[in-house]
């Protein structure tokens, strides 16, 4: 481990471009919080992740240009992503990172970095007063998740693609932590979303891991599916391939690593 180095990565993704970029600095141990903070917002990219051993597995720190978050998907995929092309661990070898959100167990198969979630509990609510004011569509459905995230689901996936959100507005009105979701109606695709984060310093974060521990047992229940396929229909794009296990949620995807850069202080 090179305490110096930092690598970007882009998650969910099978060519560089797309996907969702994230931040990865391997360490032999964590820095103070302050300097984690201060190194994400230098980063400037949705998430950092920081990875330092502890015992027989991993501690893992996330943190957006301007908060630290309990869990982030695409920022783990990128970890562990890295361990792997780094040779720290065989592709064989599981990867056990502690995350503040939970415990979480990676393993490699091929191409695809599997990682197992912890599953968050959905509960239906109210839509609010003036949500299609400043979403842009009325919600089908309305649900309140585990980590703070707000559910809406469309008719329709164009609403989706078309809703433009004030997002200084979202994050006053208790909406700084938005998932807005609807079927794919498509053979390739069983559900889409786009996920607003203006609470996380975020406005449209381009592919989000944790968003499907709600979406996975959300779209399960609607589609009588436990394995399905997730477009994340931002700018950039990804895909997810999602399962529901037992009490758990089971996430796929593949990353491309696009730089590595040696840190002078």
């Amino acid at each position: 481990m090179n305490n110096k180095t930092i690598y970007q990565v882009d998650a969910f993704a099978e060519e560089v471009f797309k996907g969702n970029p994230a931040g990865v600095m391997i360490l032999d141990e964590l820095p103070s919080e302050a300097w984690m903070q201060h190194m994400a917002m230098e980063m400037n990219l949705s998430e950092t992740a920081f990875v330092a051993p502890n015992g027989s597995g991993y501690d893992i720190r996330y943190f957006t240009p301007t908060v630290e978050i309990p869990l982030c998907g695409h920022a783990t995929l990128a970890s562990a992503h890295m361990m792997y092309q780094l040779g720290m661990k065989a592709s064989d070898e599981v990867i056990h990172f502690k995350a503040k959100g939970g415990d979480l167990t990676i393993t490699k198969s091929g191409d695809y970095v599997v990682m197992t979630f912890p599953q968050y509990r959905l509960s239906k609510a109210e839509t609010p007063k003036h949500f299609s004011t400043l979403v842009g569509f009325e919600p089908v459905g309305f649900y309140k998740s585990d980590d703070n995230w707000v559910v809406a689901v469309a008719a329709q996936r164009e609403a989706i693609e078309k809703c433009n959100p004030n997002f200084e507005a979202l994050r006053t009105n208790g909406l700084g932590h938005l998932m807005v979701t609807s079927e794919g109606k498509s053979e390739d695709v069983d559900f889409v979303v786009r996920c607003f984060v203006p609470q996380a310093g975020i406005n449209e974060d381009p592919v989000t891991g944790s968003a499907h521990c709600a979406l996975t047992p959300l779209w399960a229940n609607r589609l009588g599916k436990t394995q399905m396929i997730s477009h994340q229909i931002s700018k950039r794009g990804g895909v997810l391939q999602v399962a529901l296990k037992d009490y758990n949620v089971e996430i796929k995807g593949k990353a491309v690593t696009v730089f590595e850069a040696k840190l002078s202080i």
